[in-house]
């Protein structure tokens, strides 16, 4: 009886050391399947990859740049997460904006961004079918860059920074009514200026002012054409010139040492030391192409897609510069404009 007793505790020890190990074996295994499960979920994101090509370095596309960023996570493609970024900045070299647009293609970008009219030439010189999306490229048509804005034809579209000459010049003789002569400062190597030049000669005409063409083949030539144009004229307007936005301390420190303001094209030229623009905001122009390149990625044709044009701009003034020239500026235009010199 002792045996029998014996053996049934051996077997029910047996039956619950079986049942322990076959639980413990059912638990590894649903932790196996719940690991695997994640790691598959994760493997699941796609990850796109966005190229961007900068011109050069100055502060108004450098807001550009990050508003790109800005607007691609605004549209749910956030760097790191489902996003990869190849950034390249040719520093105002055609060479080597032709390089990196290679670099840029063979690092599978999905979409390219070109910011600034060369950058954007650049890249559709290397490839016809890798989407790009213009980043402040003036006139698109006229650069070579789309057949249409409202049907651009190929792999391009993108947003125009296109600012209202017209009302830039309106502004200037509402500030300066006895100005007689307006300079016009642009570099010669960009084809975004030409346009912006003819027009600005169309408007000044229409208001009675004459101009004065004065271009530069480099930035070594800028401070020399400033004093010479600032003993000629009454006032300089500079069109949207990533040259001339690269020097403008340079342009500002001759154009004061002649007390001869300037009207550039641009906010931040504005608050480096020019009097007043109609301009648009360069932070949101990158917003809106970061936009732009989201729904390039989601799916859109470029060949159809409208480049964006914006249809207001706004009135920008540095109230400091306008004391420290002597220049007063009418208290209406004041009430509705943003200071970005603030008060003496």
């Amino acid at each position: 009886m002792k045996n029998k007793a014996l053996i049934a505790s051996v077997a029910v020890i047996a039956v619950i050391l079986v049942g322990f190990f076959a639980y413990q074996l059912g638990q590894q295994s649903n932790s196996a399947d719940s690991t695997a499960d994640s790691t598959t979920e994760s493997s699941t994101v796609e990850m796109k990859t966005v190229g961007i090509l900068q011109y050069v370095s100055h502060n108004a596309l450098d807001q550009i740049h990050q508003g790109i960023i800005e607007g691609l996570a605004e549209s749910g493609y956030v760097e790191g997460e489902n996003l990869t970024i190849e950034f390249q900045n040719g520093q105002a070299d055609q060479s080597r904006l032709n390089t990196m647009s290679q670099q840029l293609i063979s690092e599978g970008s999905d979409v390219l961004v070109g910011i600034a009219t060369p950058a954007a030439q650049a890249l559709a010189n290397a490839t016809t079918e890798i989407p790009i999306v213009l980043g402040a490229v003036t006139d698109p048509v006229g650069a070579g860059l789309v057949a249409d804005l409202d049907a651009p034809g190929g792999n391009i579209t993108g947003v125009s920074d296109q600012t209202p000459v017209a009302a830039v010049l309106q502004l200037a003789q509402e500030i300066l009514p006895e100005a007689a002569t307006v300079g016009i400062l642009y570099s010669s190597a960009e084809d975004n200026s030409q346009a912006q030049v003819a027009q600005a000669q169309a408007a000044a005409a229409d208001l009675g002012v004459e101009t004065k063409l004065f271009a530069v083949n480099s930035s070594n030539e800028i401070a020399q054409t400033v004093q010479v144009m600032a003993a000629q004229v009454d006032y300089i307007f500079i069109p949207l010139d990533n040259t001339i936005a690269n020097a403008m301390e340079t342009v500002v420190q001759e154009a004061d040492a002649a007390n001869t303001p300037i009207f550039p094209s641009v906010d931040t030229m504005v608050e480096q030391g020019g009097i007043a623009t109609i301009g648009l905001n360069q932070f949101q122009i990158g917003v809106e192409t970061g936009k732009m390149a989201a729904q390039i990625l989601d799916g859109a044709d470029p060949a159809t897609t409208p480049v964006y044009l914006f249809t207001e701009g706004e009135t920008i003034i540095n109230s400091q510069q306008a004391a420290k020239l002597g220049i007063t500026i009418p208290a209406d235009i004041v009430s509705e404009a943003t200071d970005l010199g603030g008060e003496e």
